[in-house]
């Protein structure tokens, strides 16, 4: 093992923990403050989202103003594009981000429907490629950065299924909400439901995050087995049956699955 493999342990940092920069940690926090739900805030909003005083918020955010990712208009804050460079340095580390995308045009070329590949992040599934059907399906538009409850989402269950411990942490955290009548809100319900999803191999979520959406997703694997995410297609529940995900659409994606695996390191 090197030395740099024996410096740095996989298992994450204590916060109290000596070798831990919070000052790093709170400025990440504040980038990712900024969501759908608060594109703009004032000094003091940031700083409440954050759970610190206004001083440190300011200077936080004149730092951030400085590098260029945070732009001021009047009293308000704002992430600038240059915030994407975060983003896609994880792509670009990765090196799949293109592999994918090929896959991803073939399956709405196939289907004629949107296809996404995503990863679990906190209690989100982010999108990190994407290939975007003509007709839009939901009421936001998705985008690679998008972010979705994964418990909710078949790429999120999808997910959630074979790392049980996110689960753990997410149901005691948050209590789950009922975006549709079709929801489960029932934490017992959701287990179950995504035990069996991990059973099966493959997930589809009807019209549980809107009404009319309904989605089916399939693990994505490298070489070695490890987990990269997973992939999806999002349907119309009108124009695509629950039979024609699991009879047409899931051997497209499992096969498409395997083929990026046979590909990614």
């Amino acid at each position: 093992m090197s030395e740099d493999a024996k410096e740095i342990d996989s298992a994450p940092l204590d916060p109290n923990h000596r070798d831990f920069v919070s000052a790093l940690a709170t400025g990440l926090d504040i980038i990712r403050a900024f969501d759908r739900e608060h594109p703009r805030m004032t000094l003091s909003e940031v700083a409440s989202r954050n759970g610190i005083n206004r001083a440190k918020a300011r200077r936080f955010l004149l730092t951030l103003h400085g590098l260029g990712y945070v732009r001021k208009q009047d009293r308000y804050f704002e992430l600038t594009p240059r915030a994407l460079d975060l983003g896609y340095a994880f792509l670009s580390a990765n090196g799949y981000q293109r592999v994918v995308r090929q896959h991803l045009e073939h399956i709405t070329e196939v289907t004629g429907e949107s296809s996404s590949m995503g990863v679990l992040d906190g209690s989100d599934v982010i999108y990190v490629a994407r290939s975007a059907a003509p007709h839009r399906l939901m009421t936001v538009a998705l985008n690679i950065g998008s972010r979705l409850p994964a418990v909710a989402t078949s790429m999120g269950r999808m997910l959630l299924a074979f790392t049980p411990e996110r689960l753990d942490e997410i149901l005691a955290q948050q209590a789950l909400v009922a975006y549709t009548p079709n929801t489960i809100t029932n934490p017992a319900q959701l287990r179950a439901c995504i035990d069996a999803v991990r059973e099966q191999g493959y997930c589809i979520v009807d019209q549980e995050l809107e009404s009319g959406l309904r989605s089916l997703a399939v693990p994505v694997r490298n070489q070695y087995g490890h987990l990269l995410g997973a992939l999806n297609v999002s349907t119309n529940a009108a124009r695509v049956a629950h039979e024609t995900l699991e009879q047409e659409f899931l051997p497209l994606l499992q096969q498409t699955s395997q083929q990026i695996e046979r590909t990614i390191d």
